[in-house]
């Protein structure tokens, strides 16, 4: 829309009480929607200028490309770059204003590193196990996790506190359906820190927005927000121009013309007052047309029109800039056209001039990122002409040449230095996406490049998941079986799977498109058509992991094992492959062979001692499979029976984990610990472990971080323990429900029968509805029987025979009984599994069944095996504190072994107790 502002005095009206409601110390939201072109933008940039040096500061921001720093979190960023660059004094506003001043080429996480004092060591840390996640394949657990929260929350933090030093701030976000991910969840997290600060935001969006992804996931934060919170949000629509208006708008325009009576009438009846329609007619109007203007029916033809009075060669530079994006370079039209680049620049400026559909943009007007490039700059007027002129203007073979050709242009922009900024690498790549199946394999490689580079340098993992899923969508349309194709699917497929591995879904959930192991399979396919020896060790063993997550233990253990042959096959290349492949699979073998678990455990830790390549304590990748082997090791010692060298292990790895950086294994270490407190009869020392647990995820997740599924298991465990005092039954409760809802939300195949198993036991511990328990337990028999988990099958079954002795059920009972004791004489000796309880269970059962000579031969078996855990304790105080402070063993040596069940067991899932099912 041309200089002039017209109107929206009611809309002005709305935005000012939001600042008045500021001023008087009340924060709010107010969501200001309108359609393309009804003058949306015009609106909150008048805001700007009129309210600006008032009782509020105000800053405006775009989300719009190619406006402002741009990258994720660009809108927020540019918003503290104005606030931190003002007048006023203060260390912290310094520091905040040094970071913005390294520009361009300083990534999100170096900013905050020199804004926020002790960032810095972190972020390094984070980068190290993102590198260390691109390249080799393996993601140092829950490590890629918090990063991206924890710059959210650093964010969000830098805006509050700006806010809180000086006059109220008023922030006006344009475009926001344009929202990057990163700049989506900090939004959610400033409107759950929002009210009572000194600060309200205005958001534009487009009433189109929910046409595309990123404006529909928009569009449904804010409704929950405003269903959540409708005295802090609101929402307002910019209504089209009235008559009155566009009659202002025509005489300004036409202001010295012959206008005709009732051409600004006819001008509203058919623009419906939409600003930037009446814009284009405007333009269209010659003297002399009189009221016979042919308005065009629809806005694309008004820009229709107007470019077609166009000169022909100057037409083709423009569906070259159109096809280009929304902003171009001169430098690109010369280079795909072969015209002389003073000459491009006369004509665009030409053209400019005389029909106003482009303009230059001033160098200081230019995002930071292109401060490198020596360039000049050019914008559409409008996005929607853009739009018109690069859909009407080409056939589909003429548009993906010229794809393909800007590509090659953009690769050659003059600059500074070597490197392109990534923006422009990120325009690369798309183009060479849009130029088609001719360009597939270069559009495959420049993703996956951009992949790894914002995954390390921007620490921005969902951004890099999207760029890896285009490399495999690129890569895909590649001849099948060819090498080109192979390399690129397996690279891209790896470094996905790597990415997401901390939040795979399991087969219980909505599967993810394509599914975690058929895409593993594919990557292991083609590593196989390469014939690269390592690459194929390296994807057996994320498939290993993937069956794991899908289909259970059996799979993953035959592919795991599979894994471990093939690196041991490659030689010293294949020494670190070897090592994270032997812990992996010596996690998941002790669930069917304890023993052989634990060899295969021994064997790693052995591997890593011997190996000075292992050593590398700057690799997080090693790092976090040595803290894994090492609490394993403690947690299937304990299995085992071995109580004394599996507390000294456990103890060990946790006071080592605490003094990490990033600590991302200490609720597991602290899980396992906890549970062999629980199995000594140490429970307010386990309640403690617990506790501590559940604070220090907590604690993160209070700053943005997500908590992990150990949380949910972790919280069950302390419900266990809440559930044996009658006065914490309500605590027991509201613990166990928290945690079956989160494991619920996640849906991870080796977690979810452990925590239902523990709400089972809970519920029977409290005296709650046996039927809602009997149901839980039949979901975990049902789903075991597929994923083949053995050791929630023989909890389940024990659960059941329980629940069926109390209600008088003997028969059925004596069969769940024995079902479990058949698992078990099957299988053997089980982690996390203890064969006394199981014993026990049984024995009641056949006892009550009238079976007593087999009964008593179960329990002579069951008091033996508690001996034997007995006599690995050296300590006599704890021994005999084992012996007799734990329900079971008192039940176990009592003369009259029938005790009531509920006070008959120790960890009351024993079944399971371990995530890695």
């Amino acid at each position: 829309m041309a200089a002039v502002f017209v109107d929206r005095e009611d809309s002005l009206s709305v935005i000012g009480s939001v600042a008045r409601r500021l001023e008087e110390g009340s924060s709010s939201v107010l969501v200001v929607e309108g359609d393309s072109g009804i003058g949306k933008s015009s609106l909150l940039a008048e805001v700007h200028r009129r309210w600006s040096g008032g009782a509020c500061r105000v800053v405006l921001v775009s989300c719009v490309p190619g406006l402002g720093r741009g990258g994720e979190y660009g809108p927020f960023l540019d918003a503290l770059d104005e606030l931190s660059s003002s007048s006023r004094g203060g260390k912290r506003r310094s520091m905040w204003a040094r970071a913005m001043g390294r520009g361009a080429a300083a990534a999100t996480p170096v900013l905050l590193s020199a804004a926020i004092p002790g960032f810095g060591g972190v972020v390094e840390a984070w980068r190290a196990a993102a590198e260390a996640a691109v390249g080799t394949g393996s993601v140092p657990g829950d490590s890629l996790g918090p990063p991206r929260m924890a710059m959210t929350y650093g964010i969000v933090e830098a805006l509050l506190a700006e806010a809180r030093d000086g006059l109220p701030l008023l922030l006006l976000i344009d475009d926001v359906q344009l929202f990057d991910e990163g700049s989506r969840e900090l939004l959610n997290m400033l409107l759950r820190n929002l009210e009572g600060e000194p600060l309200s935001l205005v958001l534009g969006i487009g009433s189109y927005a929910s046409s595309t992804v990123s404006g529909a996931q928009v569009e449904q934060l804010l409704h929950v927000w405003e269903r959540r919170h409708n005295l802090l949000v609101a929402r307002h629509r910019v209504p089209p121009l009235p008559d009155w208006a566009v009659g202002e708008l025509v005489s300004v325009r036409l202001q010295g013309q012959d206008v005709p009576v009732g051409f600004a009438e006819q001008v509203h009846s058919l623009t419906a007052g939409r600003p930037v329609f009446v814009d284009q007619v405007l333009k269209l109007w010659r003297p002399g047309y009189g009221t016979d203007v042919p308005l065009p029916d629809e806005l694309p033809d008004a820009f229709r029109e107007r470019f077609l009075r166009i000169d022909p060669e100057v037409r083709e530079l423009l569906v070259l800039g159109a096809t280009a994006g929304e902003f171009f370079f001169s430098h690109t039209l010369a280079e795909v056209t072969g015209i002389p680049q003073i000459r491009v620049q006369d004509l665009l400026h030409r053209v400019g001039r005389e029909h106003g559909l482009v303009r230059e943009r001033r160098r200081a007007d230019m995002p930071r990122w292109a401060d490198t490039l020596h360039v000049d700059w050019y914008d559409f007027e409008h996005r929607a002409l853009q739009s018109c002129i690069r859909q009407e203007q080409q056939d589909e073979g003429a548009l993906l040449l010229r794809h393909a050709r800007i590509a090659e242009a953009l690769e050659r922009l003059p600059r500074s230095g070597e490197d392109l900024p990534r923006e422009v690498r990120v325009m690369i790549a798309g183009h060479l996406r849009a130029a088609g199946p001719a360009r597939a394999a270069a559009s495959s490689a420049a993703h996956y490049r951009l992949a790894r580079s914002v995954a390390v340098e921007e620490l921005s993992f969902i951004q890099a998941e999207k760029y890896c899923q285009t490399a495999l969508d690129s890569a895909r349309q590649l001849p099948e079986g060819s090498p080109e194709r192979d390399r690129r699917l397996v690279e891209a497929a790896e470094l996905l799977l790597s990415l997401t591995e901390v939040r795979w879904k399991g087969s219980g959930s909505r599967p993810e498109a394509p599914g975690i192991d058929t895409l593993a399979a594919e990557a292991e396919e083609s590593a196989r058509r390469l014939g690269d020896r390592l690459l194929i060790a390296r994807t057996a063993l994320l498939r290993g992991k993937t069956l794991l997550a899908v289909r259970g233990l059996e799979p993953s253990l035959e592919k795991l094992h599979e894994a471990v042959t093939l690196a041991r096959e490659c030689g010293p290349e294949g020494t670190e492959v070897l090592y994270v492949a032997l812990v992996e699979y010596g996690r998941q073998l002790p669930k069917r062979d304890l023993e052989a678990g634990l060899g295969v455990l021994f064997e790693a830790e052995e591997l890593y001692a011997s190996s000075a390549e292992l050593g590398d304590v700057a690799n997080p990748v090693l790092q976090h499979a040595r803290n894994l082997n090492e609490m394993q090791i403690g947690v299937n010692l304990f299995d085992a029976g071995r109580f004394d060298e599996a507390l000294q292990r456990l103890l060990r790895c946790v006071e080592r984990l605490s003094g990490e950086v990033m600590r991302g294994e200490l609720p597991v270490a602290l899980n396992y610990l906890a549970q062999l407190r629980m199995a000594l009869g140490d429970t307010e020392e386990a309640e403690a472990v617990l506790a501590r647990a559940l604070g220090f995820e907590e604690e993160h997740q209070e700053k943005g971080e997500s908590i992990s599924g150990w949380h949910a298991y972790n919280n069950a465990l302390l419900a266990l323990i809440a559930s044996r005092t009658p006065e914490r039954a309500p605590e027991a409760l509201w613990r166990i429900r928290a945690a079956w809802l989160e494991t619920q939300e996640t849906w991870l195949v080796n977690l979810v029968p452990i925590v239902r198993n523990l709400y089972v036991d809970v519920l029977t511990a409290v005296g709650e509805d046996s039927g809602q328990a009997l149901r839980l337990i039949g979901d975990t028999l049902v789903e075991t029987e597929t994923t083949q988990m053995a050791r929630s099958r023989i909890a389940a079954f024990c659960l059941r025979s329980r629940l069926r002795l109390e209600e008088g059920d003997v028969r059925n009972a004596v069969d769940d009984a024995r079902a479990a004791y058949a698992i078990l004489v099957e299988r053997g000796a089980m982690p996390a599994l203890r064969t006394e309880e199981v014993l026990y269970d049984v024995s009641r059962a056949l006892a009550a069944a009238g079976d007593d000579e087999e009964a008593g031969s179960l329990l002579v078996r069951a008091r033996a095996e508690v001996s034997r855990k007995a006599d690995s304790i050296g300590d006599p105080r704890r021994r005999d504190h084992f012996l007799n402070a734990v329900p079971l063993n008192q039940a176990l040596f009592a003369d009259v072994p029938s005790v009531p069940a509920e006070s008959a067991v120790t960890v009351r899932d024993q079944g399971d107790s371990r995530t890695e099912e």
